[in-house]
């Protein structure tokens, strides 16, 4: 099969590998389509290392068609539209044994820790897989993943109907945050970023929008201003590595400050450097602070809402490549960041 190995950091070769063999219990996978994520991206130029060691074969949004069965696999059929969850726990630490498994403390992914789906073919253990409707497009089975961060992110943060939300950062993650807490909400959805190009993608494909750029006014005043001083229910930071905008404080801040009495941040945003939090503003509020990392089952969430037409996928595919053409991809989103939020590769 070919693949696209990264030999050495920032240098991918599309080359010949090994199939898998299927063991017993296994099911093999023809990927059809794969997407470049914000941590591929990380990998890409050695920040993983000596998490990821090179080389070898990343990518871990992805899914494709069942092409071979291992002996004792029930439940699937050659054929079969599936979409793959990474995400390896290991059912023994603290958190696993509490059902907790994104805090898993040896948790391991496809594609960052083992070979992943950058690949035409991997063979992977059922229960990581989740059938998708047949008539469901290819690249948006490979999304599936993406859309599970944003519908774990709401579920840690309890979304419901009528709250009303803000999100910094329009990226990738906030986006899919976005279109999933849609699903839950009528509410109205502030969304933060200096970038237009992203602004203009939440507001055209999302009901109920405001588009707030923090270069062009104080957010945490516009969103106080558009609510008669109430703020939000649920602020979200999908940030990560901030660009210090002057007169604005810290993302982070900037959600506790957004908040209604009693609200909660929830942070996704993994930024290196250190947050500065004003606690007093957080507890005149009693509001919360929580976390969320990766998915947790929300796999077959993304699906019955991709079928109802509830998402929509397209609005995050900036670009479709060969997978033959994935140095060139990554060079692409390294040197023009705002330009894209998904690159596919085309492995079929």
């Amino acid at each position: 099969m070919k693949a696209a190995v990264l030999e050495t950091y920032s240098q991918f070769v599309w080359k010949d590998v090994p199939t898998p063999k299927v063991k017993p219990g296994e099911v093999l996978v023809h990927i059809k389509f794969a997407s470049i994520c914000g941590t591929d991206m990380h990998i890409f130029p050695g920040d993983f290392h000596p998490r990821t060691q090179v080389p070898f074969i990343p990518g871990h949004e992805f899914g494709g068609i069942v092409a071979e069965i291992g002996e004792g696999v029930t439940g699937f059929a050659v054929g079969d539209k599936v979409a793959v969850d990474p995400i390896i726990w290991c059912g023994e630490c603290p958190a696993c044994q509490r059902k907790h498994y994104p805090a898993c403390t040896k948790l391991k992914l496809l594609g960052v820790d083992l070979d992943g789906g950058f690949a035409q073919y991997i063979s992977v253990e059922p229960h990581m897989l989740f059938k998708a409707a047949p008539n469901t497009p290819d690249e948006h089975v490979a999304l599936v993943e993406i859309y599970g961060i944003g519908f774990h992110a709401n579920r840690r943060a309890g979304t419901k109907a009528g709250d009303v939300l803000a999100i910094w950062g329009a990226g990738r993650v906030g986006q899919v945050i976005l279109q999933a807490a849609r699903t839950k909400t009528k509410g109205t959805i502030f969304i933060v970023d200096p970038l237009e190009s992203r602004l203009e993608i939440a507001v055209k494909n999302n009901e109920n929008v405001v588009a707030i750029n923090p270069e062009k006014e104080n957010p945490v005043e516009a969103i106080k201003r558009y609510t008669d001083g109430k703020g939000v229910d649920i602020a979200f930071e999908a940030v990560g590595h901030a660009h210090e905008i002057e007169g604005v404080f810290t993302p982070v801040r900037s959600c506790i400050q957004s908040l209604r009495g009693g609200g909660k941040v929830c942070v996704l945003g993994l930024g290196d450097d250190p947050s500065p939090v004003v606690f007093k503003e957080l507890i005149w509020k009693e509001g919360q602070i929580i976390t969320s990392r990766v998915s947790d089952g929300e796999f077959a969430e993304v699906i019955e809402n991709l079928n109802a037409g509830n998402l929509k996928p397209d609005a995050l595919i900036s670009k479709v490549m060969h997978g033959s053409e994935i140095q060139k991809a990554f060079e692409l989103l390294n040197n023009s960041p705002e330009k894209y939020l998904k690159v596919l590769l085309d492995l079929s």
